[in-house]
């Protein structure tokens, strides 16, 4: 199997995607900017050859790049970066070299355009937000009018919480429509819920071979805008009508060979035209693995390795990895560099050895999101992980 992976190196976690292709026998051929000599051991390790690009942004340097390995190595199974930044190009890059493991250029729309993603959503029998194609004040006011305030801008094509908006009144709306960047915005009705997710491995059939179940107690517009610490946990079990509606999803997109991240609201209370408490609304699809070091954290929570099982999906569509493993919950915390925390980085270490699995500097890229000093640790209940981020987070 010849397997292009574009950015092997950054995020500085998903070599380990890498690593576990080239264990399977693939041959796995790198594709970034960066010079090979700087590329950390583990990452060169990872590829059986990298080709160096001036400029990733530059799609006449990467078709040569693919054009190279396809003429060294032959046929081209899978050309994929994992990475939402990277869709377009993986897309246009399998749509000239007639990859077909993957969504083509006319296809990735879906995957990318959240007005698309809630017609797939429909399609798939999950509720979603009501929403608007802003582009008058008078449009707005009357779609105002259907759903109250507040409601939500953002990119209809965007990545995480940036240039979003919540819109509380009169005043907000004129001043949102009056500085409208000139792309496209989706806005929506505020659902009043807590964000969840459903991530996994899906194989080439629309199945998910395996699955894990994200909490969001902040949502991370609120984490960008506001610049607060970063929280969310992987659950240790996975709620059934989560699995039944993120499965119609998969196969509602047509989801094959990718790791994917699906994200829903769970209502808070009832919300007049959308549904009652409790129930799931539809909100994102993405199709790539989810952000950060969240794999790392599914990982510990089912202590498992989903690099593998995305890594064996992707070779055999089949996996033996083992999934009846002990389960813990894992929290992610990430903290602020300019605030005064109680407790010190060692005493964190110190008093939860046991529990930390993995710290450290988040990217910089990410660290507005994400922060900048994180925490991941797992425990056994829901009372010692609210314990542990008390700990971490508490302030002077």
């Amino acid at each position: 199997m010849n397997f292009i992976f574009i950015s092997p190196h950054f995020p500085n976690n998903y070599y380990l995607f890498c690593k576990e292709l080239k264990l399977n026998g693939a041959n796995v051929l790198g594709i970034a900017s960066d010079n090979y000599n700087f590329l950390a051991n583990e990452v060169k390790e990872s590829l059986t050859e990298y080709y160096k690009v001036d400029n990733m942004e530059d799609y006449n340097q990467m078709y040569k790049a693919v054009a190279y390995f396809a003429s060294k190595y032959g046929k081209i199974d899978f050309i994929e970066s994992n990475n939402e930044y990277w869709l377009e190009l993986d897309a246009r890059l399998r749509t000239d070299f007639n990859v077909t493991t993957g969504k083509k250029i006319d296809e990735i729309n879906f995957f990318k355009s959240k007005e698309a993603m809630k017609k797939d959503y429909q399609k798939a029998k999950v509720k979603v937000a009501r929403y608007h194609i802003p582009t008058t004040l008078s449009e707005g006011k009357k779609f105002i009018k259907e759903v109250g305030f507040p409601v939500v801008a953002k990119p209809d094509n965007g990545v995480g919480a940036y240039h979003t908006y919540k819109i509380t009144n009169e005043s907000e709306l004129e001043h949102f429509y009056q500085s409208m960047p000139n792309i496209k915005y989706i806005m929506e009705e505020f659902i009043p819920g807590n964000l969840i997710s459903f991530d996994g491995v899906v194989d080439g059939n629309s199945k998910p071979i395996f699955y894990s179940n994200e909490v969001f107690p902040l949502q991370i517009m609120e984490i960008v805008n506001n610049d607060l610490d970063c929280f969310y946990f992987s659950n240790k079990d996975m709620p059934d009508d989560l699995l039944e509606q993120g499965t119609r999803v998969l196969k509602a997109f047509g989801a094959k060979y990718r790791y994917f991240h699906l994200e829903f609201f769970r209502l808070t209370k009832d919300k007049a035209g959308l549904g009652k408490k409790g129930e799931l609304i539809g909100l994102e699809v993405n199709m790539r693995s989810p952000g950060g070091y969240t794999p790392d954290i599914i990982n510990f929570s089912k202590s498992v390795n989903t690099y593998k099982i995305w890594s064996d999906i992707m070779c055999f569509n089949s996996t033996n990895e083992n999934m009846n493993n002990t389960k813990y919950y894992c929290g992610y915390y990430g903290r602020r560099d300019y605030r005064n925390y109680v407790h010190s980085d060692s005493e964190i270490m110190n008093k939860y050895s046991n529990n930390i699995k993995k710290s450290g500097r988040m990217p910089d890229v990410f660290s507005k999101a994400m922060g900048n000093n994180f925490y991941i640790y797992i425990s056994s209940s829901m009372k010692e992980l609210e314990e542990i981020k008390t700990f971490i987070s508490q302030l002077k």
